[in-house]
Protein backbone atom coordinates (compact mmCIF):
# COMPACT_ATOMS: atom_id res chain seq x y z
CA UNK A 1 0.00 0.00 0.00
CA UNK A 2 1.53 3.16 -0.98
CA UNK A 3 0.96 6.42 0.77
CA UNK A 4 -1.03 9.07 -1.68
CA UNK A 5 -0.49 12.78 0.09
CA UNK A 6 -3.68 14.43 -1.80
CA UNK A 7 -2.54 18.72 -0.95
CA UNK A 8 -5.30 20.78 -0.88
CA UNK A 9 -6.51 24.48 0.11
CA UNK A 10 -3.52 27.06 -1.60
CA UNK A 11 -3.09 30.59 -1.18
CA UNK A 12 -5.38 32.20 -3.71
CA UNK A 13 -9.32 32.56 -3.69
CA UNK A 14 -9.65 29.64 -5.31
CA UNK A 15 -8.75 27.77 -1.87
CA UNK A 16 -12.71 26.63 -1.25
CA UNK A 17 -12.99 24.59 -4.60
CA UNK A 18 -9.58 23.25 -4.00
CA UNK A 19 -10.77 22.13 -0.82
CA UNK A 20 -13.42 20.34 -2.71
CA UNK A 21 -11.44 18.61 -5.61
CA UNK A 22 -9.07 17.66 -2.73
CA UNK A 23 -11.45 15.42 -1.24
CA UNK A 24 -13.05 14.16 -4.36
CA UNK A 25 -9.75 12.86 -4.87
CA UNK A 26 -9.70 10.99 -1.44
CA UNK A 27 -13.22 9.92 -2.24
CA UNK A 28 -12.63 8.22 -5.32
CA UNK A 29 -8.83 6.74 -4.65
CA UNK A 30 -8.37 3.57 -5.01
CA UNK A 31 -8.42 1.93 -1.27
CA UNK A 32 -7.06 -1.21 -2.47
CA UNK A 33 -3.77 0.14 -3.39
CA UNK A 34 -3.38 3.52 -1.48
CA UNK A 35 -3.37 5.17 1.75
CA UNK A 36 -5.24 8.79 0.93
CA UNK A 37 -3.81 11.37 3.27
CA UNK A 38 -5.73 14.74 3.07
CA UNK A 39 -3.27 17.74 3.34
CA UNK A 40 -4.11 20.92 3.99
CA UNK A 41 -1.57 23.64 2.82
CA UNK A 42 -2.15 27.27 3.98
CA UNK A 43 0.06 30.52 4.52
CA UNK A 44 0.24 29.85 8.15
CA UNK A 45 -0.14 26.51 8.18
CA UNK A 46 0.39 22.91 6.20
CA UNK A 47 -1.84 19.99 8.37
CA UNK A 48 -2.43 16.75 7.81
CA UNK A 49 -6.13 16.22 8.34
CA UNK A 50 -7.28 12.73 9.99
CA UNK A 51 -10.46 11.44 9.15
CA UNK A 52 -11.53 12.91 12.81
CA UNK A 53 -10.58 16.03 11.33
CA UNK A 54 -7.71 16.61 13.74
CA UNK A 55 -5.03 18.45 12.83
CA UNK A 56 -1.27 16.81 12.38
CA UNK A 57 1.69 19.48 11.11
CA UNK A 58 3.90 19.02 8.31
CA UNK A 59 7.32 18.75 8.42
CA UNK A 60 8.55 21.21 5.47
CA UNK A 61 12.30 19.88 5.55
CA UNK A 62 11.15 16.44 4.21
CA UNK A 63 7.33 16.64 3.83
CA UNK A 64 6.44 14.10 6.57
CA UNK A 65 3.63 14.18 9.14
CA UNK A 66 3.98 12.67 12.32
CA UNK A 67 0.87 11.01 14.06
CA UNK A 68 0.98 9.57 17.75
CA UNK A 69 4.38 8.81 17.41
CA UNK A 70 4.97 7.86 14.67
CA UNK A 71 6.70 9.50 11.23
CA UNK A 72 5.06 9.16 7.70
CA UNK A 73 5.89 10.11 5.09
CA UNK A 74 4.49 9.30 0.80
CA UNK A 75 4.90 7.98 -2.03
CA UNK A 76 4.12 10.14 -4.80
CA UNK A 77 1.73 13.69 -3.89
CA UNK A 78 -1.81 13.97 -5.51
CA UNK A 79 -1.89 18.19 -6.51
CA UNK A 80 -5.56 18.94 -6.34
CA UNK A 81 -4.55 23.17 -5.56
CA UNK A 82 -5.53 25.48 -7.61
CA UNK A 83 -4.06 28.69 -8.13
CA UNK A 84 -0.64 29.19 -5.95
CA UNK A 85 1.14 27.62 -5.03
CA UNK A 86 -0.18 24.41 -6.49
CA UNK A 87 -0.69 25.66 -10.14
CA UNK A 88 2.32 27.95 -10.93
CA UNK A 89 5.29 25.99 -10.13
CA UNK A 90 6.42 26.18 -6.24
CA UNK A 91 5.24 23.15 -4.99
CA UNK A 92 6.31 21.27 -8.24
CA UNK A 93 9.99 22.54 -7.62
CA UNK A 94 9.44 21.97 -3.89
CA UNK A 95 8.12 18.29 -4.85
CA UNK A 96 11.69 18.18 -7.25
CA UNK A 97 13.90 19.01 -4.86
CA UNK A 98 12.93 16.61 -2.13
CA UNK A 99 12.57 13.96 -5.21
CA UNK A 100 8.81 13.27 -4.35
CA UNK A 101 6.59 12.17 -7.33
CA UNK A 102 3.59 14.36 -7.58
CA UNK A 103 0.51 13.44 -10.13
CA UNK A 104 0.62 17.61 -12.12
CA UNK A 105 3.15 18.87 -14.57
CA UNK A 106 6.81 20.13 -13.90
CA UNK A 107 7.39 23.34 -12.37
CA UNK A 108 8.87 25.28 -16.12
CA UNK A 109 5.29 24.50 -17.50
CA UNK A 110 3.14 25.32 -14.65
CA UNK A 111 4.94 27.95 -14.26
CA UNK A 112 4.54 29.01 -18.15
CA UNK A 113 1.58 28.08 -18.24
CA UNK A 114 0.10 30.15 -14.97
CA UNK A 115 1.41 32.90 -16.99
CA UNK A 116 -1.28 33.52 -19.66
CA UNK A 117 0.58 36.25 -21.33
CA UNK A 118 3.99 33.86 -21.76
CA UNK A 119 1.85 30.99 -22.64
CA UNK A 120 -0.12 32.53 -25.54
CA UNK A 121 3.40 34.17 -26.71
CA UNK A 122 5.23 30.50 -26.57
CA UNK A 123 2.07 28.87 -28.74
CA UNK A 124 1.72 31.44 -31.33
CA UNK A 125 4.69 30.46 -33.57
CA UNK A 126 3.24 26.94 -33.34
CA UNK A 127 0.11 28.30 -35.60
CA UNK A 128 -2.33 28.57 -32.12
CA UNK A 129 -4.61 31.24 -32.90
CA UNK A 130 -5.31 33.62 -29.65
CA UNK A 131 -7.04 37.01 -29.39
CA UNK A 132 -5.63 40.49 -29.69
CA UNK A 133 -4.02 41.28 -26.23
CA UNK A 134 -2.64 44.65 -24.49
CA UNK A 135 -0.77 44.27 -21.30
CA UNK A 136 0.18 46.43 -17.96
CA UNK A 137 1.34 45.98 -15.08
CA UNK A 138 0.64 47.61 -11.79
CA UNK A 139 2.40 51.27 -12.02
CA UNK A 140 1.69 51.72 -15.48
CA UNK A 141 -0.21 54.78 -17.11
CA UNK A 142 -3.61 53.43 -18.27
CA UNK A 143 -4.06 55.04 -21.74
CA UNK A 144 -7.61 54.08 -22.42
CA UNK A 145 -8.12 55.44 -25.37
CA UNK A 146 -4.98 53.29 -26.96
CA UNK A 147 -6.57 49.91 -25.43
CA UNK A 148 -9.63 50.45 -27.24
CA UNK A 149 -8.32 52.00 -30.33
CA UNK A 150 -6.04 48.43 -30.48
CA UNK A 151 -9.24 46.05 -28.87
CA UNK A 152 -11.64 47.89 -30.04
CA UNK A 153 -15.14 46.90 -27.67
CA UNK A 154 -16.28 44.55 -25.63
CA UNK A 155 -13.01 43.79 -24.08
CA UNK A 156 -12.08 41.49 -21.52
CA UNK A 157 -9.94 42.56 -18.20
CA UNK A 158 -8.04 39.40 -16.87
CA UNK A 159 -5.47 38.89 -13.96
CA UNK A 160 -2.48 37.09 -16.12
CA UNK A 161 -1.74 34.86 -13.04
CA UNK A 162 -4.42 33.61 -11.62
CA UNK A 163 -6.06 30.36 -11.99
CA UNK A 164 -9.47 30.96 -12.20
CA UNK A 165 -12.17 33.53 -13.08
CA UNK A 166 -11.72 35.85 -10.47
CA UNK A 167 -11.22 39.65 -11.30
CA UNK A 168 -12.31 39.10 -14.97
CA UNK A 169 -14.45 41.58 -16.38
CA UNK A 170 -16.13 42.29 -20.14
CA UNK A 171 -15.67 45.80 -20.51
CA UNK A 172 -18.84 47.12 -22.82
CA UNK A 173 -17.52 51.27 -22.26
CA UNK A 174 -14.23 52.87 -22.14
CA UNK A 175 -15.57 54.72 -19.28
CA UNK A 176 -15.63 50.64 -17.28
CA UNK A 177 -11.90 49.78 -18.19
CA UNK A 178 -10.42 52.01 -15.12
CA UNK A 179 -12.87 50.02 -12.81
CA UNK A 180 -12.41 46.85 -14.68
CA UNK A 181 -8.48 46.94 -14.50
CA UNK A 182 -8.47 48.08 -10.34
CA UNK A 183 -10.63 44.85 -9.88
CA UNK A 184 -8.11 42.92 -11.34
CA UNK A 185 -4.80 44.11 -10.09
CA UNK A 186 -6.71 43.22 -6.57
CA UNK A 187 -6.02 39.39 -7.85
CA UNK A 188 -2.35 40.37 -9.33
CA UNK A 189 -0.18 42.94 -10.50
CA UNK A 190 0.25 41.79 -14.10
CA UNK A 191 -2.85 41.99 -16.71
CA UNK A 192 -4.10 41.45 -19.62
CA UNK A 193 -6.85 42.87 -21.54
CA UNK A 194 -7.93 41.04 -24.94
CA UNK A 195 -10.23 42.05 -27.42
CA UNK A 196 -13.87 40.27 -27.79
CA UNK A 197 -14.30 36.87 -29.75
CA UNK A 198 -18.02 36.46 -30.68
CA UNK A 199 -17.91 32.38 -31.14
CA UNK A 200 -18.47 29.01 -29.43
CA UNK A 201 -16.63 28.40 -26.57
CA UNK A 202 -15.35 24.77 -25.66
CA UNK A 203 -13.00 23.57 -22.87
CA UNK A 204 -11.29 20.72 -23.94
CA UNK A 205 -9.05 18.14 -21.53
CA UNK A 206 -5.91 16.79 -22.42
CA UNK A 207 -4.03 13.84 -20.45
CA UNK A 208 -1.62 11.06 -20.60
CA UNK A 209 -3.35 7.89 -20.07
CA UNK A 210 -1.93 4.46 -19.40
CA UNK A 211 1.17 6.09 -21.07
CA UNK A 212 -0.32 8.01 -24.16
CA UNK A 213 -1.61 11.07 -24.73
CA UNK A 214 -5.12 11.27 -25.17
CA UNK A 215 -7.88 14.24 -26.19
CA UNK A 216 -11.09 13.93 -24.16
CA UNK A 217 -14.25 14.43 -25.21
CA UNK A 218 -14.80 18.29 -25.49
CA UNK A 219 -17.25 20.83 -24.02
CA UNK A 220 -19.14 23.91 -25.11
CA UNK A 221 -19.61 26.23 -22.90
CA UNK A 222 -23.17 28.39 -22.76
CA UNK A 223 -22.84 30.51 -19.95
CA UNK A 224 -26.19 32.13 -18.43
CA UNK A 225 -23.86 34.90 -17.57
CA UNK A 226 -22.11 37.24 -19.98
CA UNK A 227 -19.21 35.18 -20.04
CA UNK A 228 -18.04 31.50 -17.98
CA UNK A 229 -16.86 33.63 -14.72
CA UNK A 230 -17.17 32.03 -11.44
CA UNK A 231 -20.62 32.22 -10.77
CA UNK A 232 -20.94 30.55 -14.46
CA UNK A 233 -18.29 27.61 -13.67
CA UNK A 234 -18.52 27.27 -10.15
CA UNK A 235 -22.20 27.99 -8.82
CA UNK A 236 -24.36 26.57 -11.97
CA UNK A 237 -24.78 29.74 -14.39
CA UNK A 238 -23.90 27.98 -17.17
CA UNK A 239 -24.56 24.97 -19.57
CA UNK A 240 -21.88 22.91 -20.12
CA UNK A 241 -22.44 20.57 -22.97
CA UNK A 242 -20.31 16.93 -23.52
CA UNK A 243 -19.61 15.91 -26.02
CA UNK A 244 -20.25 19.58 -27.73
CA UNK A 245 -22.59 20.43 -30.90
CA UNK A 246 -19.89 21.33 -33.22
CA UNK A 247 -18.98 19.37 -36.34
CA UNK A 248 -16.22 16.50 -36.56
CA UNK A 249 -14.51 18.70 -38.82
CA UNK A 250 -14.46 20.94 -36.31
CA UNK A 251 -13.72 18.50 -33.86
CA UNK A 252 -10.84 17.24 -35.26
CA UNK A 253 -9.36 20.99 -35.66
CA UNK A 254 -9.71 21.42 -32.01
CA UNK A 255 -8.45 17.85 -30.62
CA UNK A 256 -5.60 18.23 -33.02
CA UNK A 257 -4.54 22.17 -31.61
CA UNK A 258 -5.30 21.15 -27.78
CA UNK A 259 -3.25 18.03 -28.10
CA UNK A 260 -0.06 19.56 -30.04
CA UNK A 261 -0.43 22.78 -27.09
CA UNK A 262 -0.04 19.74 -24.60
CA UNK A 263 2.95 17.61 -26.82
CA UNK A 264 4.84 21.23 -27.38
CA UNK A 265 5.09 22.21 -23.81
CA UNK A 266 6.05 18.40 -22.81
CA UNK A 267 3.04 18.17 -20.17
CA UNK A 268 2.16 15.72 -17.95
CA UNK A 269 -0.81 15.02 -15.79
CA UNK A 270 -3.95 16.66 -16.61
CA UNK A 271 -4.45 20.08 -18.80
CA UNK A 272 -7.75 21.65 -20.03
CA UNK A 273 -7.60 24.34 -22.66
CA UNK A 274 -10.13 26.88 -23.38
CA UNK A 275 -11.19 27.89 -26.72
CA UNK A 276 -13.50 30.14 -28.63
CA UNK A 277 -14.35 29.23 -32.32
CA UNK A 278 -14.71 32.38 -34.13
CA UNK A 279 -15.33 31.86 -38.27
CA UNK A 280 -14.02 28.06 -38.26
CA UNK A 281 -11.15 28.83 -36.30
CA UNK A 282 -9.88 27.87 -32.27
CA UNK A 283 -8.31 30.66 -30.47
CA UNK A 284 -6.80 29.37 -27.28
CA UNK A 285 -7.46 31.65 -24.21
CA UNK A 286 -5.68 29.63 -21.57
CA UNK A 287 -4.44 26.24 -20.07
CA UNK A 288 -5.33 25.10 -16.86
CA UNK A 289 -3.21 22.51 -15.25
CA UNK A 290 -4.69 21.29 -12.39
CA UNK A 291 -8.25 21.82 -13.34
CA UNK A 292 -11.18 21.40 -11.16
CA UNK A 293 -11.97 17.61 -9.95
CA UNK A 294 -14.99 17.96 -8.23
CA UNK A 295 -18.12 15.96 -9.44
CA UNK A 296 -18.92 18.57 -11.09
CA UNK A 297 -16.15 19.93 -13.07
CA UNK A 298 -15.38 19.69 -16.66
CA UNK A 299 -12.40 16.95 -16.58
CA UNK A 300 -14.73 14.46 -14.60
CA UNK A 301 -17.31 15.04 -16.83
CA UNK A 302 -15.18 14.48 -19.77
CA UNK A 303 -13.89 11.76 -18.43
CA UNK A 304 -17.28 9.79 -17.93
CA UNK A 305 -17.87 10.48 -21.26
CA UNK A 306 -14.71 9.01 -22.54
CA UNK A 307 -15.44 5.62 -19.90
CA UNK A 308 -13.39 6.63 -17.79
CA UNK A 309 -14.43 6.79 -13.83
CA UNK A 310 -12.75 8.55 -11.03
CA UNK A 311 -10.82 6.40 -9.41
CA UNK A 312 -9.49 5.19 -12.75
CA UNK A 313 -8.80 8.96 -13.62
CA UNK A 314 -7.06 9.14 -10.23
CA UNK A 315 -5.22 5.80 -10.23
CA UNK A 316 -3.80 6.80 -13.98
CA UNK A 317 -2.09 9.77 -12.43
CA UNK A 318 -0.73 8.32 -9.69
CA UNK A 319 0.98 5.37 -11.72
CA UNK A 320 1.69 8.02 -14.20
CA UNK A 321 3.96 9.71 -11.72
CA UNK A 322 5.03 7.19 -9.91
CA UNK A 323 7.03 5.32 -13.41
Amino acid sequence: MKNIAIIMGGYSSEYKISLISGNVVYQFLDKTKYNGFRIHIFKEKWVYVDANDAEFPIDKNDFSVTVNGTKITFDCVFNAIHGTPGEDGLMQAYFELLQIPQTSCDYYQAALTFNKRDLLSVLKPYGIKTAISYYLNKGDIINTEEIVTKLGLPCFVKPNKAGSSFGISKVKTAAELPIAIEMAYKEDNEIIIESFLDGTEVSVGVINYKGKTIVLPITEIVSDNDFFDYEAKYLGKSQEITPARISDEMTQKVNEIAKRAYEVLKMKGFSRSEFIIVNGEPHMLEMNTIPGLTTESLIPQQAKAAGISLEDLFTNAIELALV
